[in-house]
């Protein structure tokens, strides 16, 4: 008698791919958990755990800056969920996710961190984390005694503009090695297992995201380190923005080959970057500079990977984004996250009718500011319902919050998003 390998039911993987292809699928597909910027806070993570009598466990922080919980498999199943992310291993503080140990939280939930996940309590009783695991480097990350995620603390060094040099914003942009490889070709075997589609946070790549990361995972960060600073510096040294995004490039052009000659056409959708563009109410440059310092290098890393690979490649930008829709599109983007309607000029149909034959919606399904922690579950419903209908008739929508699902927010609100999605599908 042989040993045969299980058959995987791809019906979550097809029921996303006819989504991402424009065609209406049997159901509308769901993300929780696929990305940095689709997942939910820890604690409404063990929240939903008890809710659905799943078996008692600590909850994973697999992602410590926004503490992200892990959401295994038994909790997808009973939420439904259609997609598997491949997320590095790495952290944003710059340690790994290899092996976990207890930590409770500042608002006493026990949870499961890295063992690299080092911190410590300061004299105001807000927690700080080290780079890397680094007591002896300097804290990188602050999370208040009343907050539930970490801020950034930035360390600019004094700015010399003579001696300002574009390597000094590359230190986190290196080649991956044969290990990173590796580790990446058996965590998407991992997820291949699951029969969910899959979309894959690309290491080596987070083109034009330095402003919005500044450094955190670095123990001595050298050159433009501040938000604010790298604002200013679209006006002031657009020159080296450009060599900044320039080298990005080189190096993402190089890394795409290596992953794409390791795993081939196994990712379903890639996200590349994270750069926020949006405010609530207006933007942080005009597109004009958009379409000068961001979109030509956008433009190379979505032609190669279109030209070499059917993945498809996913934007994130918060905020009152619809000015710069049509840029996205032009410069190669397919999905667009985490479509957040609240702000200005970003109504539900108006974006589908405007951009919904270009662009995938991945998100957009519940308001993360006031619906969904401060609404009823009935608002709730009315909501997801009304979304739903409005993205998901004719396809080119995968259900997800507006961002990461936050901690305080109601369990039975989230459960009612799931129920109303669920709703949806079954009339």
């Amino acid at each position: 008698m042989t040993n045969q390998t299980p058959e995987i039911d791809t019906t979550c993987r097809d029921r996303v791919l006819t989504a991402l292809d424009h065609r209406e699928p049997d159901r509308v597909p769901i993300d929780f958990g696929g990305t940095p910027v689709s997942g939910i806070h820890v604690s409404v993570v063990a929240g939903l755990r008890q809710h659905y009598g799943l078996e008692p466990r600590l909850v994973k922080v697999h992602e410590p800056y926004q503490m992200l919980g892990l959401i295994d498999d038994d909790l997808k199943q009973a939420m439904g969920i259609d997609v598997e992310g491949v997320v590095g291993r790495e952290t944003m503080f710059g340690f790994r996710n290899d092996s976990w140990r207890p930590w409770a939280t500042p608002h006493g939930l026990e949870v499961l961190v890295s063992d690299d996940f080092q911190t410590m309590v300061d004299d105001r009783g807000d927690t700080l984390i080290y780079p890397k695991g680094n007591r002896s480097a300097p804290p990188s990350g602050r999370m208040p005694k009343t907050g539930f995620f970490f801020d950034t603390i930035v360390r600019q060094p004094p700015i010399e503009e003579a001696q300002l040099d574009p390597v000094d914003n590359l230190e986190e942009y290196d080649l991956l090695a044969e290990a990173d490889l590796d580790d990446l070709d058996t965590d998407l075997r991992e997820a291949e297992a699951t029969g969910r589609a899959i979309i894959a946070v690309l290491p080596g790549m987070a083109l034009g995201d330095i402003a919005f990361v500044p450094a955190p995972g670095l123990e001595h960060p050298r050159g433009i380190r501040d938000v604010t600073e790298w604002y200013v510096s679209l006006k002031k040294r657009p020159d080296y923005v450009r060599r900044v995004f320039a080298a990005q490039v080189e190096i993402a052009l190089e890394n795409l080959a290596l992953i794409h000659g390791r795993v081939g056409d196994r990712y379903d959708a890639v996200m590349t970057c994270g750069t926020d563009f949006g405010t609530q109410t207006s933007a942080f440059c005009s597109v004009d500079t958009f379409e000068d310092l961001w979109s030509p290098y956008y433009r190379q890393i979505n032609d190669w990977i279109h030209d070499h690979t059917t993945w498809k490649t996913f934007k994130h930008s918060c905020g009152s984004v619809e000015r710069f829709m049509r840029s996205f599109v032009d410069c190669g983007f397919d999905i667009i996250n985490p479509v957040q309607c609240s702000a200005t000029h970003m109504e539900a149909e108006h974006l589908k009718r405007e951009y919904g034959r270009d662009l995938v919606f991945w998100g957009g399904g519940v308001d993360t500011q006031h619906t969904l922690p401060f609404g009823s579950p009935d608002e709730v419903r009315e909501q997801v319902l009304s979304r739903c209908e409005v993205f998901g008739t004719g396809g080119g929508f995968v259900f997800n919050a507006i961002h990461n699902i936050q901690a305080g927010t109601p369990v039975e609100n989230v459960v009612a998003v799931v129920d109303a999605v669920q709703e949806f599908n079954r009339n």
